[in-house]
């Protein structure tokens, strides 16, 4: 069933639209599109657009005489285009495309994300979903329709670590990692979850700026096409005990015939994206690294501590266990004995 959802994807058309009227992304002018971040690097202060990017874009490091960006950021910043005399943006936040309100986190005390919204989207026999965060206010209530360009909120600067002067719009286009997520986090010793299925560690983003620029090129690209696309930095086999959620909820990840399968193995982007799921004759007892891509600088510092190694060799690291226990969806049920402190959602502003 699997196989022929995923063969028999409809193209639909997306109404795809920026979340704001900044639309410098489209202009050549970077700077102007993203809010910088404040870096000191070896004694120098600077204000680089690129940290308001996705990607390995903060937390420079000097390792084996190169310069490297260890810190991701799974969204984009988008900077505001209107203040008022006190300096505060007044930037509408609108929904980037069809689709329905799932969540709404109207404390800012609750996340690194400060007030937020999930706007949750069908496409390709899945659900994929599109998080604003940061907001002034919010405008929009759990269960309402949305169209593209509909009004969610105001951007503000809510959330840990902004101020009046950095106020922006952080954006993801993520897919849920896991159905189950609340009970993964008990067992982990996750703290208290607010924001239960959306919470943000549940939620991995994709390059949402790519496929902006890549969809104004082909309107006709698909979100399962820019997912497939993705440099894949290492691949990990997991032992087979029937089909994944991850893999039930996004059907066009599934590359082969799940049928007998003995293990997966999950491609996966240095930033721990899952790229695809390919279903195998090989035998493991446990997750196992198969392959990584060679590097001469530690794995750890450019897959955001997922592995550890150098060179072609790498394991998986305590939090890459739990990343792939999550995808994989081997993980008893059940809640951890320790206790739980009040826990917030995962992207640095």
């Amino acid at each position: 069933m699997i196989l022929a959802a995923a063969c028999g994807i409809a193209r639909g058309e997306i109404d795809l639209r920026l979340p704001t009227e900044n639309h410098h992304l489209f202009s050549g002018e970077p700077e102007r599109f993203y809010m910088y971040v404040d870096r000191i690097f070896e004694g120098e202060a600077s204000k680089p657009w690129e940290g308001g990017a996705y990607g390995f874009t903060r937390t420079a490091r000097r390792i084996n005489g190169q310069v490297i960006l260890t810190k991701f950021h799974e969204g984009i910043d988008v900077a505001p285009v209107n203040r008022d005399r006190a300096g505060n943006p007044l930037d509408l936040v609108s929904s980037i495309a069809d689709g329905r309100v799932v969540h709404v986190s109207p404390i800012s005390g609750r996340s690194n994300y400060g007030k937020y919204v999930v706007v949750e989207h069908e496409w390709e026999n899945s659900r994929i979903y599109s998080l604003y965060a940061h907001l002034a206010e919010i405008t929009c209530q759990p269960g309402n329709p949305v169209v593209a360009g509909s009004v969610l909120g105001r951007m503000g600067y809510t959330g840990v670590g902004l101020n009046r002067t950095r106020a922006h719009l952080h954006l993801e286009l993520a897919m849920m990692t896991s159905s189950r997520f609340d009970e993964w986090l008990r067992r982990n010793g996750g703290g208290i979850n607010h924001h239960g299925l959306f919470n943000g560690m549940n939620l991995i983003g994709a390059d949402v700026a790519r496929f902006f620029v890549e969809r104004r090129k082909n309107p006709a690209l698909r979100f399962s096409e820019l997912v497939g696309s993705t440099q894949v930095y290492f691949k990990v086999a997991v032992p087979a005990n029937g089909v994944p959620d991850f893999v039930v909820r996004h059907p066009w990840i599934c590359r082969g015939n799940p049928g007998g399968a003995r293990s997966w193995e999950i491609a996966l982007s240095a930033t721990g994206q899952p790229v695809s799921f390919t279903p195998s004759d090989r035998t493991v007892d446990a997750p196992v690294v198969t392959a990584v891509r060679p590097s001469g600088i530690p794995h750890q510092h450019l897959t955001r501590g997922l592995l550890s190694g150098l060179q072609n060799r790498a394991s998986l690291t305590p939090n890459g266990k739990k990343l792939v226990s999550l995808l994989a969806d081997d993980f008893p049920g059940g809640r951890s004995e320790q206790a739980l402190e009040p826990a917030a959602a995962k992207p640095e502003s």
